[in-house]
C-alpha cells in the first residue's frame, strides 16, 4: 500500500507533460477537484496540482515536438546518480542525466529494457507527494511490458523490488505484484502486466500507468468523456480489487481511475 512515508523504490511523485497547461488544469480541476499552483520563473513553468492543500502531482508544458502528452511515475532513491549507474548496468537507458531541481531535490529520467519511461526523485526539501492512497490521489501504478519476468529482473536490480504472483479470481492466470525490498505484502504499490493483455495499452507500447482513487469509477469515467477526454477501457469490476477504468485527458495523457474494494480514507 502506498503511504507518504516513502522508502527507496516506492512511487513518490507523478507529473503531467501536456501541450495545453491551462486546458489540462481545467480538466483535472473539474474531474478530481484539484487546484493548480503555477511555479515561478525559476521552475520553468513547472507547477503543482493540489487537493485540500496537499500535493498530488506536478505539471508542465511539453510541446508535441518534445514529447507526446503523458503522465510519468517517479520512484524514490537516496542517490539518483547511483540509480543511473544501476539502470545502465541492467541494460536500461538514461533518458536525461540526474540534475538538481533547485533546493527541492535531484531527479533523473530513464527507460527500462523494453523502453518504458520512468523518473527517479531524490528528495531534499520536497519529500514527494503529500497525498497518496486517498480519494483524488495516486494509489497504484502498473507497468505494461512485453516481458514481465525481464521487467521484474530489471527493477529488482535497480530498486531491489520483490514480486509475487496473485491469482486472478476467475482462475485464468496470475497478476504480478511489485513491492519494495524487505517490506512484505503491505508495501505492495503496483503491478507488472503483459503488454498484449490490454489492447489499448499495447498500442501505446511499454509504459507506466498511474491509478487515481475516485469515489465512483463509473461516474468518473462518464465525467472524463463529458470533459473532452476519452474512455479507453470500460469500467471493470474485479473481486477484491474494485472497479477501474482506463482513460485519457483531452490531450491524450493516459491514466486510470479506480474505486478500490477497500476504499482508502478521504
Amino acid at each position: 500500500m502506498l503511504t507518504t512515508r516513502f522508502v527507496d523504490g516506492a512511487p513518490n511523485w507523478m507529473d503531467l507533460g501536456t501541450p495545453d497547461l491551462e486546458g489540462a488544469r481545467a480538466f483535472y480541476t473539474a474531474l478530481l477537484g484539484w487546484e493548480f499552483q503555477p511555479g515561478g520563473p525559476e521552475t520553468g513553468g513547472y507547477g503543482m496540482f493540489l487537493l485540500n492543500g496537499k500535493t498530488v502531482g506536478g505539471a508542465m508544458t511539453v510541446t508535441e515536438e518534445q514529447a507526446k502528452p503523458s503522465w510519468s511515475v517517479y520512484f524514490r532513491s537516496a542517490d539518483v546518480d547511483a540509480t543511473a549507474r544501476a539502470v545502465e548496468k541492467a541494460a536500461g537507458t538514461v533518458a536525461f542525466p540526474p540534475m538538481d531541481v533547485l533546493e527541492y531535490g535531484r531527479m533523473g529520467g530513464f527507460t527500462d529494457r523494453a523502453g518504458a519511461y520512468f523518473g527517479v526523485w531524490q528528495p531534499r526539501q520536497n519529500p514527494g507527494l503529500g497525498r497518496v492512497n486517498e480519494r483524488g490521489s495516486l494509489c497504484w501504478a502498473e507497468l505494461y511490458t512485453p516481458d514481465v519476468p525481464a521487467a521484474a529482473a530489471f527493477y529488482g536490480a535497480v530498486f531491489g523490488w520483490e514480486t509475487t504472483q496473485t491469482p486472478y479470481p476467475d482462475g485464468t492466470g496470475a497478476y504480478t505484484v511489485a513491492r519494495t525490498a524487505g517490506g512484505g505484502e503491505k508495501t505492495s504499490f503496483g503491478g507488472l502486466v503483459p503488454l498484449d493483455a490490454v489492447p489499448v495499452r499495447a498500442v501505446a507500447g511499454p509504459h507506466w500507468l498511474p491509478y487515481i482513487e475516485v469515489d465512483d469509477c463509473d461516474a468518473a469515467a462518464t465525467a472524463v468523456e463529458r470533459l473532452g477526454g476519452k474512455l479507453t477501457l470500460e469500467p471493470m469490476e474485479m473481486e477484491g480489487v474494485g472497479t477501474f477504468a482506463h482513460v485519457a485527458d483531452p490531450y491524450g495523457a493516459a491514466f486510470a481511475v479506480i474505486r478500490s474494494a477497500q476504499t482508502p480514507a478521504a
